[in-house]
């Protein structure tokens, strides 16, 4: 009888240890250590900011400041013409922060309301030059001189995306000699592009912002004047109503509007938007 007990006992504890293991299972991973879940708090957000193409270099410059302040922050950018970006939004691409180089574009999203109006704000200024290849040999000192038979190509953004091929466009109908130039035009999709066909050798000249200019080698391009706009180039930024991160996009957007976002804009040749 005394047997038979033992044999009970130990069965029973088989039974008991077997039950353990299995209730503990899912709280130990493949290292014999028990698994730590990620608190919620602390899983990483991304955010996507569609920004005018002329913003590259310094959005790109701000992101590592910015996610080391805020941690557990990934932000993605997607850089591209203004009007472009517009288009994606208003197709419902998954779009967290807008930064525009003109008004126009933030101004139809707003209409729509696709963008938290609320957050909106004014965050940098730009200008407009008119630039050769630096071997050119053509004697081109301003706009006018783009008329002449010589010129044959010229670059700018195409103003149905490009906002820089809207104020080009503009300062050209405004000084009376568009109508002499538009079939020397080359349409580029943004302000990049227009610099690239510069640099290259592939145009005789080209409209870009002062900015862009900045950023190319001075052994392929010279500035050879400074173009007057009738309307400011002014930059807007906004929250995207669809954002689903919306906390995060507005600490971006407070990023970019305060000192830390306003001194990288300024080295890379931004001016600060009106108060």
């Amino acid at each position: 009888m005394r047997k038979e007990l033992i044999v009970l006992l130990v069965l029973l504890g088989v039974f008991l240890a077997i039950g353990c293991t299995d209730n503990g299972s899912e709280a130990v991973n493949e290292t014999g250590t028990p698994a730590v879940d990620t608190p919620v708090s602390e899983q990483e957000s991304e955010i996507i900011v569609s920004a005018a193409a002329s913003l590259t270099e310094a959005f790109t410059d701000m992101e590592s400041q910015f996610e080391a302040e805020n941690p557990g922050v990934d932000v993605n950018f997607n850089f591209a013409g203004s009007g472009n970006l517009r288009t994606q939004i208003e197709g419902g691409a998954p779009v967290d922060v807008f930064a525009s180089a003109d008004e126009k574009n933030m101004d139809i999203l707003a209409g729509e309301e696709l963008i938290d109006n609320s957050t909106r704000k004014d965050f940098a200024q730009n200008s407009l030059v008119l630039i050769v290849p630096a071997n050119s040999d053509l004697n081109i000192t301003g706009i006018e001189g783009l008329t002449s038979p010589e010129v044959e190509r010229i670059a700018i953004g195409n103003p149905d995306t490009a906002p820089v091929g809207k104020y080009t466009t503009q300062t050209l109908t405004e000084a009376g000699i568009w109508d002499q130039l538009e079939d020397k035009t080359v349409l580029a999709d943004d302000v990049k592009q227009v610099l690239v066909y510069v640099e290259r050798g592939e145009v005789d000249a080209g409209f870009v912002y002062m900015t862009d200019a900045k950023t190319a080698d001075p052994e392929t391009i010279k500035i050879v004047a400074n173009v007057t706009v009738s309307t400011p180039i002014s930059y807007p930024i906004a929250v995207v109503s669809a954002s689903e991160n919306k906390e995060e996009a507005q600490s971006f957007l407070d990023y970019v509007t305060g000192e830390e976002g306003q001194e990288i804009l300024e080295e890379y040749g931004f001016t600060s938007g009106p108060e």
